[in-house]
């Protein structure tokens, strides 16, 4: 099997690269939605985001995204808060994915915060998905956040010559869906299948 780690920063257009690794027959998984599952209700990790955050963060019983997010995209101390309950419970539930892939496979692994959380090793092969800021600005736009949220959340990211620099491919999301879909497959056949052969 092989691992390929997916990243890039938001709006970047990771998920529909996700998309695209998923028809051509690999195992995707995100990890913004294990992210989600280790907060849900019921969770140790909702229990310690209340105790840490308070009540400000919930509405109707369940955790408000976007006040964590408010809270944590602006403030250094509050985001690492927050990885320190989020982050050890998704790298046991990625590693529990990979233990269950199958050989043969590629398992795509959609994660934006690869370079924050030093997650390279962990991978046979990274590819990051890269796109101009304003073209993501108003993909984001687009997606209902707002201008200041945009800002806080690409500054708490890395930068795009911080993510290339630990890529082994690099998919420019600028254009069509056409130039998408070449590229993916592209990589897909000339770089992704043979690391699977040589495994």
């Amino acid at each position: 099997m092989a691992t390929v780690g997916l990243t890039g920063g938001i709006g970047s257009g990771k998920s529909v690269v996700a998309g695209i690794f998923s028809d051509l027959g690999a195992a995707v998984l995100d990890a913004d939605f294990l992210a989600r599952s280790a907060l849900e209700r019921g969770t140790p990790g909702f229990d310690q985001a209340v105790a840490t955050f308070g009540d400000q963060i919930l509405k109707d019983g369940q955790i408000d995204r976007r006040a964590l997010g408010e809270i944590v995209f602006n403030n250094p101390q509050e985001r690492a808060k927050l990885e320190a309950i989020v982050h050890p419970q998704v790298r046991a539930l990625f590693l529990g994915a990979v233990a269950q892939t199958g050989a043969g496979e590629v398992l795509v692994y959609e994660i934006p915060l690869l370079v924050e959380t030093s997650a390279a090793d962990h991978f046979d092969f990274i590819i990051t998905v890269e796109s101009d800021l304003e073209i993501r600005h108003e993909r984001l736009i687009n997606r209902g956040l707002l201008s200041h949220e945009i800002s806080a959340r690409i500054s708490a990211q890395a930068t795009s010559e911080e993510r290339i620099a630990q890529s082994d491919a690099v998919i420019y999301n600028n254009g069509s869906r056409d130039e998408l879909l070449s590229q993916v497959e592209r990589i897909w056949s000339e770089l992704i299948t043979p690391l699977l052969r040589a495994k």
